[in-house]
């Protein structure tokens, strides 16, 4: 009888270290596979030598520019009527791969690329950290006599918070579909990103430490205000960061936050006279007017919608550790960090904005997520191992909840198409090409599937889509001048001048901040030889000109898009 119970209780103690092992595989197994599909595609989109995403051919000339040791804010009336509304950082970091390789898309993408990895690595290490120091608070509790409930030794192993939990959390920023989308673009936004992540994650190491020890860490701090310095000049949305800083830094030591605050808006302030100095004053048009654009509430409502929907599960579970931390203990910077973040991404609403503008409160809501499943199993472990098996349970099957409302793929490969299929997904949809400078066209398969639904990024560049680019430089090609075109690509392509930046033209035009004589006066005399339009951001009375002078002679489609090939009329 006795021997029966044995084997009894060991089958129910077997089962229990089963389960939360094979749920947990799965997690890991769910986001490592995103992880391989990011991979895909930005193996795929660095070999992609035009634009994938409209303005990566403007943040590589920017790049050039710096690259020759030029400013890339200038004056946007002569030609070749192009300027930057971007900060410097992300393009000076591209340099030396400019120099090295020359011109090409992949090094900004790869730059990109990488800076997520950073971020991952960094939300991981914050987790991490904080699975250490319960531990070692564990620790402590042990050497005085409060012994851990939890006797069964595997289950005590699972629980071990120093392994899967920071994995999740780190690959979890990775597998957003909008980190997805725009990761291994050449855009700079998610370098900022990776800034900001790094400097709040030192920042809480070095208030940690301060805290233990009784001294103060300056050199420890002063890291964090060069990161948040840096963000800020990989793009101006991460005052938001800043701020997040400052508060959490005044609410645990107001007369050091102040000081701080001093010097550092004092160094902020300075840069930018310089630039502005150095640049005649078009640093300042450049990147502050010219991004002061209208909003849009529809388009804030539809993203923050979008964004709830797909990462549901950490975005509640870090709204709920914030509310428990608000009551039951002091704010952490990572709780002030997600509320800020959060808020400051109604800023998605302005035209444009877009998803992006959101990964900076995705990647604060991972490592609130983390370090709140951290505290439930140092609570599990003491109450017990029944509530250890409850909570090694519902954890993992948390996860794989949050990799299910992200679900994207690719489906351009047998494998892949048979792995949605597997998991009961669709193996293409349908989406109609963009067409704002042509007749509309039927919708069209796509060996692409997205939980965020329609869209246009996310899908591999394919063999169509480089041939229809080598087919626009090739119309390009047959006429002498630089095309002006809404891409950079094709004349980069060619070796030719890169002619206007239209969204930055346009963001002028709407602030009555540019002077378009010169440009009209070159379109009516027919001096391009070709425009090339893809969605027409031009200003109405660019537009107009172009209409009158030149005429469609030939319909690309690339990447989705179709791209009219204007040519002068009467030649």
């Amino acid at each position: 009888m006795r021997e029966s119970m044995q084997v009894g209780k060991w089958r129910v103690n077997e089962w229990r270290v089963i389960v939360p092992r094979v749920l947990i595989g799965l997690a890991l197994a769910a986001f490592v596979g995103y992880l391989i599909v990011y991979a895909i595609y930005a193996w795929h989109l660095f070999q992609f030598p035009f634009d994938y995403d409209q303005g990566e051919g403007f943040e590589l000339m920017d790049t050039v520019l710096f690259s020759q040791g030029q400013w890339p804010y200038r004056n946007n009336d002569v030609y070749p009527f192009y300027s930057s509304n971007y900060p410097p950082l992300f393009h000076i970091a591209i340099v030396p791969l400019v120099w090295l390789f020359g011109p090409h898309y992949w090094t900004g993408r790869l730059m990109s690329f990488l800076g997520t990895l950073v971020t991952a690595v960094a939300i991981a290490i914050a987790v991490k950290r904080d699975a250490e120091t319960r531990g070692g608070a564990k620790r402590r509790r042990e050497k005085k006599g409060e012994k851990s409930f939890a006797t069964f030794a595997p289950l005590r192993l699972i629980s071990s918070p120093n392994h899967w939990l920071p994995i999740l959390a780190g690959l979890g920023y990775l597998a957003s579909n909008y980190i997805y989308h725009v990761g291994p673009l050449f855009r700079q936004h998610l370098f900022m990103v990776m800034f900001e992540t790094l400097a709040v994650v030192w920042l809480a190491r070095v208030i940690e430490r301060e805290e233990t020890s009784g001294k103060r860490d300056n050199k420890g701090l002063l890291v964090v205000m060069l990161l948040l310095l840096f963000a800020g000049y990989t793009k101006q949305l991460a005052y938001a960061t800043v701020a997040a800083v400052f508060i959490f830094l005044f609410l645990r030591q107001p007369k050091r936050a102040v000081m701080w605050a001093v010097p550092f808006t004092a160094v902020t302030g300075l840069i930018f006279l310089w630039i502005n100095t150095a640049t005649d004053g078009f640093w300042f048009l450049d990147t502050v007017t010219a991004n002061v654009n209208p909003f849009v509430p529809g388009q804030a409502e539809g993203l923050f919608r979008q964004w709830f929907t797909l990462h549901t599960v950490i975005t509640v579970v870090a709204a709920l550790f914030a509310v428990y931390q608000l009551y039951f203990e002091r704010l952490s910077i990572y709780a002030i960090w997600f509320v800020i973040a959060t808020l400051n991404s109604v800023t998605a609403g302005k035209w444009g904005a877009g998803e992006s503008y959101f990964a900076t409160a995705i990647a604060a809501s991972l490592i609130l997520t983390g370090i709140a499943f951290n505290r439930l199993l140092d609570w599990a472990e003491r109450r017990g191992t029944n509530w250890q098996f409850v909570l090694l349970t519902i954890i993992p099957l948390l996860w794989l909840v949050q990799a299910g409302k992200l679900f994207h793929m690719p489906t351009h490969t047998p494998a892949l198409a048979a792995i949605a299929s597997a998991l009961g997904q669709p193996t293409e949809v349908m989406i109609a090409p963009q067409t704002s400078c042509s007749a509309p066209r039927p919708p069209e398969p796509i060996p692409y599937v997205d939980a965020a639904g329609v869209s246009l990024l996310g899908r591999p560049p394919n063999k169509a889509d480089m041939e229809a680019g080598i087919a626009i430089t090739e119309l390009i090609a047959r006429g002498e001048t630089a095309a002006f075109a809404e891409d950079a690509g094709f004349n980069f392509y060619l070796g030719r001048d890169i002619v206007t930046n239209p969204t930055q033209f346009l963001n002028l035009y709407k602030n009555n901040a540019v002077d378009l004589t010169e440009m009209l006066g070159m379109l009516d005399e027919q001096a391009f030889d070709t425009v090339v339009l893809r969605a027409q951001f031009y200003p109405p009375e660019v537009l107009n000109v172009i209409g009158q002078r030149y005429e469609t002679t030939d319909l690309v489609q690339m990447n989705g898009f179709v791209y009219c090939i204007m040519t002068p009329r009467g030649r």
